[in-house]
């Protein structure tokens, strides 16, 4: 294998009169530059190479972008990120910090002057600094005890709101201090632990603070509350607001607890009104979750996301928006029939933005409230992730494709047509020759259309044979669209000379809620003949080798490929599952978010009387180990808690008792996915290692 040659080089510091760091750090930064490679065909080295753009936040004027910029250190295994600003009219870009630190969570601040982030002290933790637009004039502005997590300026400026982590809860030293060397925890109700954590006895809280040059400490506005905002674990800052005015706060917070919380997806917005104290529960009877409040500019109306039905995660995230006088709530969702992600209010109110997958595409919309309507604004081959206005009424949005990692773009909301801002990937891009990437349409078992990408081997030649790769999608309801992933990433699997075919099966978002939810308590029902259908269709082909055809996936493609290996009926010759369902009734009894199972299983397996619950485990694929004759790698992580690692040790196991050639691939520090830079290329290696030795034997 060809391998990429690397010329890094090290930024020095800006003289500490023009951009002082934090105090703790003299060291630069890691900014490398553009590696010169010997080939035009993608390794795992050059994938993990790529600048990763991010963490975009227009200007109050909207005139600049800030952005950050993360790059991997593969030699040291750890990342660097660092702050740039862009106009949003187009030019170069600025770089803002040059720090050994990996500042996070930057915004504007309101007035434009300044942009505040956090980041790293010696031995405060994280606290906020802030510097002018123009990178100069660095301050720490806060110095609170433990350190926060998040921050935001009320728009006034005369408060600011934080993020800290409250202990609230014993852990054993607490309840038995004279055994400070005791080793244990005691619980007394489920979700002690969530995705890759270990509840720690701490709660995220709300502290709110007057704004000042040098902040201490502040009010918490969730005082004696076991419950977090952010929720854990993924949640961020999109789920607070404050509202114009500045005198109240809206946030989002599932206020249950133990088994309560781990069976519903209860999750409600909250007003705390600065003057009284109060807080006001606004979404009180809407029974899923309630999130992303967004208010407009003039404070009138309060947009959101609400699922309607609890315990259902996957359920369609609706427009809502509020009359704040009138406390009226209009569902703008009633005749779209796709998902809403990334809420954001136009400059003068009249729209709002936000994105949507419509038929494998995540794309730009606009809903007008004044009449109801909503109007896609962009079509193509793409994914956009977020998206404000800029001054000249101009989209800025992130936007990547299989094709194409993540850079900043400037859409005419007109026309749809983009123009990039940043060109963070393109000294890579340009070096590099991407495979074909094709929209195909396939017929299912019940003659419905399916899409189905295709993505073939840079310098396809179609008088070859190619060996094929079924792509399994995980979720199960998160859409197959023009992603660009560091590990499941489509180009990197073609460029190992792989056709891969990635259907959006059945229990996908983009295609409508009949398409979506036939998954639902029926797992190994249609999608799973959707798999078939596409992986068929395209093995016609002359130049697929349907020999050596493959499956491979995560989590529900996890499961998916474990399914498949029982009733596949010789199709494939070779298996990779990575953190895949393999016992439903053990998964059912040590998973975290129970509402998840509820959902999809349609209950706990005790249940004989429900026919959907005996037809959910039915499906597990650990009833057809007697089946199994394909070789199989499995990849899992120690700290993986929503399919915990057991799931795939007990299926290694059980093909090893079979007798059929596997393998496991085991990361003691790694969770449902694989995130350090050495892991990650170790991933890509071994993947590629499995499928050429049984799909590739002549090599």
């Amino acid at each position: 294998m060809k391998q990429v040659i690397f010329l890094f080089t090290a930024m020095t510091l800006m003289n500490c009169s023009e951009n002082k760091t934090p105090k703790n750090e003299a060291a630069s930064s890691y900014v490398p530059d553009t590696p010169q490679l010997d080939s035009d065909v993608m390794t795992p080295e050059v994938l993990w190479a790529f600048g990763r753009v991010g963490n975009i936040d227009v200007s109050p004027d909207g005139k600049t972008a800030l952005f950050a910029v993360t790059y991997c250190n593969i030699e040291e295994n750890k990342s660097y990120r660092e702050l740039y600003s862009v106009p949003t009219s187009g030019g170069t870009a600025v770089r803002l910090t040059h720090n050994a630190v990996n500042e996070a969570a930057a915004q504007w601040r309101p007035d434009g002057e300044r942009i505040g982030y956090l980041a790293p002290t010696a031995d405060r933790g994280l606290q906020l600094w802030e510097m002018a637009a123009d990178g100069h004039d660095v301050r720490q502005i806060s110095d609170i005890d433990g350190g926060i997590t998040g921050f935001k300026y009320s728009p006034d400026m005369t408060n600011i709101l934080y993020i800290k982590p409250v202990k609230l809860d014993k852990n054993i030293h607490d309840i038995y201090p004279d055994l400070p060397k005791a080793n244990a925890r005691i619980e007394t109700d489920i979700m002690y632990r969530h995705w890759d954590t270990w509840h720690d006895y701490t709660y995220n809280h709300i502290f709110v603070a007057p704004y000042s040059a040098k902040i201490i400490g502040g009010t918490d506005i969730m005082d004696g509350q076991r419950f977090d905002c952010p929720n854990k674990p993924m949640d961020g800052l999109e789920q607070i607001a404050w509202n114009p005015d500045s005198k109240s706060i809206v946030y989002s917070c599932k206020k249950l607890t133990g088994k309560a919380y781990a069976i519903s997806t209860n999750t409600d917005l909250y007003r705390y009104s600065l003057e009284s104290g109060r807080t006001d529960n606004l979404t009180d009877g809407m029974s899923g979750y309630d999130t992303n409040p967004a208010f407009s500019p003039d404070g009138k109306l309060m947009a959101w996301l609400s699922m309607e039905r609890d315990g259902y995660e996957a359920d369609q995230p609706r427009i809502i928006i509020m009359d704040m006088a009138s406390g009226q709530k209009t569902d703008f969702s009633k005749q779209w029939d796709y998902h809403a992600t990334a809420p954001k209010w136009n400059r003068d109110g009249s729209k709002l933005l936000f994105i949507s997958n419509i038929q494998g595409t995540d794309e730009i919309c606009a809903l007008t409230p004044a009449d109801g309507k909503i109007t896609q604004l962009t079509n193509g081959m793409h994914d956009y992730t977020s998206v404000e206005e800029a001054a000249d009424g101009r989209l800025i949005a992130g936007k990547m494709s299989m094709s194409q990692p993540a850079e900043i773009y400037a859409v005419a909301p007109e026309s749809g047509a983009d123009t990039p801002l940043t060109t963070v990937t393109q000294g890579i891009m340009k070096q590099l020759t991407m495979g074909k990437v094709e929209r195909r349409t396939v017929k299912t078992v019940d003659n419905k259309d399916m899409l189905v990408w295709v993505i073939y081997p840079p310098h396809f030649d179609p008088t070859k044979k190619y060996p094929a790769l079924l792509y399994c999608q995980g979720g199960p309801q998160s859409t197959v669209s023009q992603f660009w992933s560091y590990r499941w990433n489509m180009q990197m699997m073609a460029a190992n000379g792989y056709i891969v075919v990635a259907p959006n099966r059945r229990g996908l978002p983009g295609f409508g809620r009949e398409w979506l939810e036939q998954i639902s308590t029926n797992y190994g029902g249609l999608n799973i003949q959707d798999y078939m259908a596409a992986i068929d269709d395209v093995a016609h082909e002359p130049y697929v080798d349907a020999s050596r055809l493959g499956a491979v996936g995560a989590s529900y493609g996890g499961f998916s490929v474990n399914y498949l290996a029982g009733c596949h009926q010789g199709r494939f010759k070779a298996f990779i599952s990575h953190c895949g369902i393999f016992n439903f009734e053990q998964m059912y009894v040590t998973t975290e978010e129970m509402w998840f199972t509820n959902w999809d299983m349609g209950g706990a397996y005790w249940e004989k009387d429900k026919e959907a619950v005996q037809r959910s485990y039915a499906a597990s694929p650990h009833l057809y180990v007697d089946k199994w004759d394909t070789p199989i790698l499995f990849i899992t992580g120690e700290k993986d808690y929503r399919i915990p690692y057991t799931q795939n040790m007990g299926a290694f196991n059980a093909a090893v008792m079979r007798g059929v050639p596997a393998e496991l691939l085991f990361f003691p520090e790694e969770n449902h996915w694989v995130t350090s830079p050495q892991n990650g290329i170790l991933w890509q290696r071994v993947f590629r290692e499995w499928l050429d030795k049984w799909l590739k034997p002549e090599n």
